[in-house]
């Protein structure tokens, strides 16, 4: 699967998008309504504000390796897995948002935030006390610089670029006042407060006389409640929590950040990775694989309670999972292939004998939400498609798009059938065994991932595929390899990718599917749409003034993306399927949009003494 730092960072907060207009300085900004906290809150409802610090937190970074621990670099191979998560932790930005609210930041490095009444301009108020790692103050000069370098040096992380490109300037007003200003044309003049507010702020002294761009295990200087304290080239990084971390007291921040360290090593494969659970070597694991869920937590120290096994309800978005093919092969271009693809993979099959029943099929990019159009479109919806009808598919206008579905007898043959037909109305029929098109070439497929767990996945799908002449083919590569495949050349037919979506989409929604993205090296349109329909719809999604209109361009988005079968939507399952050895103390409160277990979760002392004490 793919965790991206940048994937991570701006679904979780640059599609959030500012509030109404204000009269003076606030404390935060919202998108649709009023904040849930007020002014000088103690802290957030879902937190234990006296959750004691200490210990040591043991965890599974993810899959594959890494070459470098600079996370606004395009260049090298970054984390997969949780890692993604884990790295953000040294680095902070002017405001951070809860876990209890869809669309709402609060101050952080800014103390306030006043937002002009036309929404072309917003200014950030520091704190004095905001610090670096190294004890100097956070500057006016490192927020512009922060901006400029992500948004203009070669070696940045495309994707901020083009979220970024409605941003015309960001200056200094003052010693503790800097503002953006942005262009009072731009469709997506209500995300960019939140978008700019959400960047992370980098040191200017640090990366003075540095190539910014530059893979490094000299990780970039910090500010947040973790610093990397030590790096295993390839193989582990160390995080210490800071002991006089300048935003310790914050309301935001008080119960959170309880891990006095936090280790992580990298696997590699998931199999391994739980093996090395079950033997104690790391204390706490998401598990992402149905048949390990299914039959790999029956061993002893499940048995006797000192591993705890729970499926979580998980009431935000579900993850947007899907099959990409890539539309830069001409081969994919045709819809009806695209559709035919599809045809084989038999979910309801796949779904009983290989995730053991856990999944549902996903049928939209907004699964679990009201965003998911899974009704024919209502008027609003039409008024928002009927200028573009001549550019849709006519099944746009027409009922919910629903996956193909079968029988789970593993006997596809309807399915099948109609991939082949799919095939010859696109051109591409059987000729001695093969499917070819009217040039002689054969329609050939491979599977690309970094992941064996993957493999069984794919492999029944290339078996449908050979069975009506498709030379189908799965190719296992190592992280480096794939990141570089993927990311960086788009040298492949068909991958699979995950993200965690936000329940306020807005600007973000342009990385995954505009075409000024589709051929940005290592951006997450990985599938290269390119379509000006979906273009105008993300904007109208990122332009929506409120959550109904918001709601109406994410529908009218999750059609036209759906029926063009620009991408494939996998599976999904509405809880957090979680294991850990039963070391932890955690709130009551599990907060809606996140499980909460890295930044409000703690170490018990007396269970962590009980288990070292068990512990084999």
């Amino acid at each position: 699967m793919m965790n991206r730092f940048l994937g991570s960072l701006l679904c979780a907060t640059i599609a959030l998008s500012a509030t109404a207009a204000l009269a003076e300085p606030r404390h935060g900004i919202s998108t649709f309504g009023d904040l849930k906290y007020p002014p000088g809150f103690d802290h957030f409802d879902y937190v234990n504000p006296n959750a004691p610090k200490g210990g040591v937190l043991r965890l599974a970074g993810g899959e594959g390796t890494f070459d470098t621990v600079n996370p606004f670099t395009l260049k090298g191979i970054r984390y997969r897995g949780r890692a993604g998560s884990v790295m953000s932790l040294p680095y902070e930005t002017l405001m951070a948002g809860g876990s209890d609210e869809p669309d709402a930041l609060y101050g952080l490095v800014a103390e306030t935030a006043d937002l002009a009444p036309d929404r072309t301009s917003i200014m950030f108020k520091l704190r004095p006390e905001a610090r670096w790692h190294d004890g100097t103050p956070i500057t006016v000069e490192d927020v512009v610089f922060s901006f400029s370098a992500l948004t203009t040096d070669p070696g940045a992380f495309p994707s901020y670029r083009i979220i970024l490109r409605d941003v015309t300037g960001v200056e200094a007003v003052s010693d503790n006042e800097v503002r953006y200003t942005f262009d009072p044309d731009a469709v997506a003049l209500r995300d960019l407060p939140n978008t700019v507010a959400a960047l992370p702020i980098l040191s200017k002294a640090h990366f003075a006389g540095r190539e910014f761009g530059e893979t490094t295990f000299d990780p970039p200087l910090g500010s947040g409640p973790y610093r990397i304290a030590e790096v295993n080239a390839g193989r582990s990084i160390v995080l210490e929590r800071v002991p006089d971390y300048w935003g310790a007291d914050l309301g935001l921040n008080r119960g959170r950040f309880n891990f006095d360290q936090i280790r992580l090593e990298f696997y590699r494969d998931r199999d391994v990775q739980h093996e090395a659970f079950k033997s104690g070597a790391f204390d706490f694991h998401e598990e992402f694989t149905s048949r390990i869920w299914a039959t790999g937590y029956d061993f002893p120290a499940v048995r006797d309670g000192r591993v705890i096994k729970e499926a979580v309800p998980n009431g935000g978005p579900a993850s947007r999972q899907y099959f990409v093919l890539n539309l830069r092969r001409p081969k994919f271009q045709d819809r009806r292939v695209r559709q035919a693809i599809n045809h084989t993979f038999d979910f309801e099959w796949t779904n009983t004998n290989l995730f053991y029943s856990v999944y549902e099929r996903s049928g939209s990019i907004y699964q679990n939400t009201d965003m998911a159009a899974i009704a024919p479109p209502d008027d609003a919806e039409l008024a928002l498609l009927k200028p573009f009808e001549d550019q849709l598919p006519p099944e746009v206008f027409g009922p919910a798009y629903r996956q193909p579905q079968s029988d789970g007898s593993g006997n596809n043959r309807r399915n099948l059938r109609r991939a082949q037909q799919l095939f010859a109305e696109a051109g591409w029929t059987v000729q001695n065994g093969q499917l070819k098109n009217a040039a002689g070439e054969v329609m050939s497929v491979e599977f690309l991932t970094f992941s064996p767990s993957f493999e069984r996945v794919f492999a029944p799908i290339v078996q449908n595929l050979k069975r009506i002449g498709v030379d189908a083919s799965i190719r296992i590569v190592d992280s480096s390899q794939y990141t570089q495949r993927v990311d960086q050349d788009r040298d492949f037919d068909i991958t699979t990718a995950a993200f965690g979506v936000s329940a306020t989409p807005g600007v973000g929604e342009r990385g995954f599917w505009n075409s000024a993205f589709a051929d940005q090296p290592g951006s997450n349109n990985d599938a290269g749409v390119k379509d000006p329909v979906v273009d105008a719809l993300v904007e109208r999604l990122a332009s929506a003034k409120d959550r109904e209109g918001l709601t109406v361009a994410a529908r009218a988005l999750d059609r036209v993306l759906l029926w063009n079968q620009y991408i494939i939507p996998q599976w999904y399952r509405s809880t957090y399927t979680i294991a850990y050895w039963d070391m932890f103390g955690r709130p009551e409160t599990v907060p809606t949009y996140s499980l909460g277990f890295l930044d409000t979760w703690w170490i018990d002392p007396a269970k962590a003494a009980r288990l070292n004490r068990d512990k084999p």
